[in-house]
């Protein structure tokens, strides 16, 4: 039997909350996240997380889930790359490298361990044949999304006011600006969502921080 004390572990350690968003715009791609890290939900454990993280020049990807699984997931997936780009004497396709990805969250959700895998990725990348935003799951399953995806807790929340303002073909400019504003709303309601924003846009110039911002929240009289 499991004890009341690893059921505790368990639970704090999954739920741990965020708000990630992507979009696909005519000349690019915006991928966008919150900075908070909680443990359960309920004590901020750091304000300064970076969620949007770049791969390579011409790919990135947001994360959502367990920070441990996420931080062995990009190393590994990082290295693969470059060893395959090594090998094949060219880089990989946007296609390529997410596979590789959805292949490591695959068998890390699938292994046996007192304290599951759970992970949540938005990978977005420009090849020669285009521009891509893929939703990776928990599971290793693997969607191509041909306008908006958002991930983590305050997912619904930006989920609507990407309804409301995105339009296909539209610019990396006013994608950047709808990401701000998805993210945004999740902050205001979303309690394991806050401390700023991080956005990259990756385009055929390669993937580029466009923004970082802080929220001060201290209070003073």
């Amino acid at each position: 039997m499991v004890s009341e004390e690893l059921k505790m572990e368990q639970s704090r350690l999954k739920k741990t909350g965020t708000t990630t968003v992507g979009l696909v715009c005519k000349d690019g791609i915006v991928l966008a996240a919150d900075k908070k890290a909680t443990l359960g939900g309920m004590i901020v454990s750091s304000k300064t997380m970076e969620k949007v993280i770049s791969i390579n020049d011409t790919l990135a990807l947001t994360v959502a889930g367990l920070v441990s699984d996420i931080q062995l997931l990009v190393k590994l997936v990082k290295a693969q790359i470059k060893v395959d780009e090594l090998r094949k004497g060219k880089s990989l396709k946007v296609r390529e490298s997410v596979n590789i990805l959805a292949n490591l969250v695959y068998n890390n959700s699938r292994k046996y361990s007192a304290i599951p895998g759970i992970t949540g990725f938005l990978v977005g990348g420009v090849d020669k044949t285009g521009c891509y935003l893929y939703d990776l799951g928990m599971d290793g399953s693997l969607n191509l999304v041909d306008d908006y995806a958002c991930d983590g807790s305050g997912m619904v929340f930006a989920m609507g006011a990407l309804e409301a303002n995105y339009k296909p073909n539209m610019s990396v400019d006013e994608g950047i600006k709808i990401a701000v504003a998805a993210v945004s709303a999740a902050v205001q309601r979303d309690t394991a969502s806050g401390c700023g924003i991080d956005v990259i846009a990756i385009t055929k110039d390669g993937a580029k921080k466009v923004l970082t911002k802080h929220l001060d929240t201290k209070m003073s009289v």
